[in-house]
């Protein structure tokens, strides 16, 4: 072999390896980064139209259903905070009553990783006094709290309460 085909030879050597090498590397790279993709604000914020869609059936379990198995609900008419099922099927036994009709005035989301959320802001519903049949709307602030659990959206926390200059 001649000192030249020589240094070819390593030439092609060393540049197979960089190849090899920086493939390796972009490999590494990439390898596990299929994380699961972040939800929009405008698919967290449109968790409401589904909670507010099970109130307009008027079946407290099919409400509950939306919220996990162990989640919080400090409610906007009842003192009693809830931190089990039985508890808010039991809030909105009564609640539904009313045959409320939610809409949010105002949203803030906070998407904070693939599996968690928070939408807070203010809500307003119409009341219907099951006697009368009278109508009343009443604004709110409210807190919800997202975690996706087996590949579903739960509400884990679920703060409201009237405004205090309403």
């Amino acid at each position: 072999m001649t000192r030249r085909s020589i240094t070819k030879r390593a030439a092609i050597v060393t540049a197979t390896a960089i190849v090899a090498v920086g493939t390796a590397g972009t490999v590494a790279a990439t390898a596990g980064t299929d994380s699961p993709r972040k939800p929009t604000k405008k698919e967290i914020a449109g968790l409401f139209t589904t909670w507010n869609a099970a109130l307009q059936t008027g079946d407290a379990h099919k409400v509950a259903d939306l919220y996990a198995k162990d989640a919080v609900l400090l409610p906007t008419v009842s003192n009693k905070v809830r931190t089990d099922r039985a508890g808010i099927v039991d809030y909105f036994e009564h609640f539904l009553k009313n045959k409320p009709a939610g809409k949010k005035v105002r949203t803030i989301v906070n998407v904070l990783d693939s599996d968690s959320a928070i939408d807070t802001g203010v809500y307003e519903f119409t009341l219907t006094d099951p006697r009368s049949g009278a109508k009343r709307v009443v604004e709110a602030r409210y807190t919800y709290e997202y975690e996706k659990r087996d590949g579903v959206w739960k509400i884990v926390n679920h703060h409201s309460s009237a405004m205090p200059e309403g």
